[in-house]
């Protein structure tokens, strides 16, 4: 009995979607044809013209063929394995993988009886492929962006760059002086090529960029809201010219490879608004790794408010803040934002009739009215030396970038005990363990109570994005997070991440600060000076209702600013 000719042409799917009815023989066919016709895959076809939906789709597929589903958009890009699979293959097929666990391969997939890119997926693999559905635009958009080279990036920056592109990548390494004078061609694609990444990072609003070289590929990383994730991979072969080109505009050596540099540079993005970029570069196994911090001086212009400080503890601040003499600390993890504290702090005493000097190594941000001291270990500018100096130039407030050693400590309560006030930053896990580690570094007890009037603890937890949802958490949960039994009346909920366009599917969008804010009153003073220790701290200021950071962070959690996760994991019980 002969078959139909029109039913033997149809793909699996669109013979199911006969089948069951969603499609008459001849729309499936005229779509088939136009699907040939534009050169792209049948599913595609299918939603782009409307006859049905994305989600409606991947249901039918995943219900019909017996697949789990997936919504891609709240899936984290950061953690596709971009490797797994050949960029071509992506794109080619719109497939894009999703987890690789020993010998198997998670794939997203819009249409599971696409065999062929399940075929050639495990052959380039080697590895078992299981496959899920999800909606076939969404996954579209995101295969061509992973499925997209790095030519192909330059190329929509610079026009037609076959040429020149292939010429660089020809030359494996070459010598300095020649790397020099290409990269400081106007035109060149390399020179392009950085000024987009910094551009996109800044807009992305991205607080460091990695440059990293390994032996077979090469990444670039944005870290935003606290979290890393690869954004692009140029060909190896353009290390040493990208390597290069950053070191000429951030004044470094570029003959030198050896050992880590450090420098700066300044991107002007209008008449009114620059950026700086603290640059460092580290010599690595296959290559010189870069990093590079944003500095926007417009962090340090938010003001007290936009810093996350709750109404008591910002009222603690600006009272200790606005006394004549004393030391105000600091602490936290790098990247905690304990620069942009101090520096919120700066800008409010900033007035004409007061005189401000900072040490730091080095000046983040470019305050006008302030005198910026960048230490110099090599030529024997270091904090103390600074410090001395500063004694003698009439100073009202003094900053110092971090208290590393008992010499700046002593110079700074000296500072602190003769009339000034004393701003400065440690590297201690909360506020009581501050005044004990100084203790440790040789501090007398009586030094520290008499001039160390303030400390505070900080952590940047992500903000959830406005896309977030009410979750439901177990009661024991909850009390085991650290919340009061009294507390759980309902009178709150909590809010969990969900993800969208705007968040770009991670469910958080900037950061918060979570505080602790301890004021040195008698009590506390009277502790240090009988040589109790940090949980003896940690208790009076229990007594008199400090909030630690993890109390502070169960508060933003109930206020729906940070999810419960975030809180527990920027936070020690």
């Amino acid at each position: 009995m002969a078959s139909n000719p029109q039913q033997i042409a149809l793909s699996g799917l669109a013979r199911a979607l006969v089948q069951h009815g969603r499609l008459t023989e001849q729309q499936a066919t005229e779509l088939a044809d136009q699907a040939k016709a534009s050169k792209q895959v049948f599913a595609l076809e299918l939603v782009q013209r409307g006859v049905m939906s994305s989600r409606d789709l991947a249901r039918f597929c995943a219900e019909t063929f017996g697949f789990p589903m997936l919504d891609i958009a709240a899936y984290d890009e950061n953690q596709i394995p971009r490797d797994a699979i050949d960029r071509k293959l992506i794109a080619q097929h719109s497939v894009v993988p999703l987890a690789k666990r020993n010998n198997k391969l998670t794939v997203a997939i819009g249409d599971p009886t696409n065999l062929r890119a399940l075929d050639e997926i495990r052959f380039q693999t080697g590895v078992a492929v299981d496959a899920i559905i999800v909606e076939v635009d969404k996954l579209f958009k995101l295969s061509q962006k992973l499925g997209e080279s790095t030519s192909d990036q330059l190329k929509g920056l610079t026009g037609d760059i076959d040429e020149e592109l292939g010429e660089m990548a020809d030359a494996e390494s070459s010598s300095s002086s020649e790397a020099e004078q290409n990269v400081d061609v106007d035109d060149a694609p390399v020179v392009k090529f950085i000024q987009k990444i910094l551009v996109d990072a800044i807009n992305e609003g991205a607080s460091d960029i990695h440059f990293e070289p390994y032996e077979k590929y090469y990444r670039i990383r944005y870290r935003t809201d606290g979290i890393l994730r690869e954004i692009s991979q140029p060909p190896l072969a353009l290390r040493e010219k990208i390597a290069a080109r950053i070191k000429v505009i951030s004044r470094l050596d570029i003959s030198e490879k050896r050992v880590p540099q450090d420098g700066r540079m300044k991107l002007k993005l209008s008449a009114n608004k620059a950026i700086d970029f603290r640059v460092s570069t580290l010599p690595c196994l296959h290559g010189e790794k870069i990093v590079m911090r944003i500095l926007d001086p417009s962090s340090a212009m938010l003001g007290i408010d936009a810093l996350g400080y709750e109404p008591d503890q910002r009222a603690a601040l600006m009272d200790a803040v606005q006394r004549p003499y004393g030391m105000v600390l600091v602490t936290g993890p790098t990247g905690s934002g304990k620069t942009v504290s101090l520096y919120t702090c700066l800008n409010i005493l900033n007035k004409p009739g007061v005189n401000i000097s900072t040490a730091e190594d080095p000046a983040e941000i470019n305050l006008p009215g302030i005198n910026q001291v960048n230490v110099n270990d090599k030529a024997g500018l270091t904090f103390s030396a600074a410090l001395k100096s500063f004694l003698r130039q009439d100073p009202d407030v003094i900053m110092v970038g971090e208290i590393r050693d008992i010499d700046t400590a002593e110079i700074s309560i000296k500072a602190a005990q003769t009339g000034h006030l004393v701003l400065s930053t440690l590297h201690t896990n909360d506020a009581p363990t501050t005044l004990e580690r100084m203790k440790n570094m040789g501090v007398a007890p009586f030094n520290i109570a008499s001039s160390v009037i303030m400390i505070t603890a900080q952590r940047l937890a992500r903000r959830l994005c406005s896309c977030k949802r009410p979750i439901d958490i177990p009661i024991q949960a909850l009390i085991d997070a650290g919340y009061q039994e009294e507390e759980l009346d309902g009178s709150f909920e909590l809010f969990g991440p969900v993800g969208c366009d705007r968040c770009k599917g991670s469910g958080y969008k900037g950061r918060v600060g979570i505080y602790q804010v301890m004021p040195v009153g008698e009590e506390i003073a009277h502790i240090i000076m009988t040589n109790g220790n940090s949980i003896d701290i940690a208790a009076e200021a229990q007594r008199q209702g400090i909030r630690d950071l993890r109390q502070s962070g169960l508060l933003k959690a109930k206020q729906g600013v940070t999810s419960l996760a975030e809180v527990l994991a920027n936070t020690n019980d």
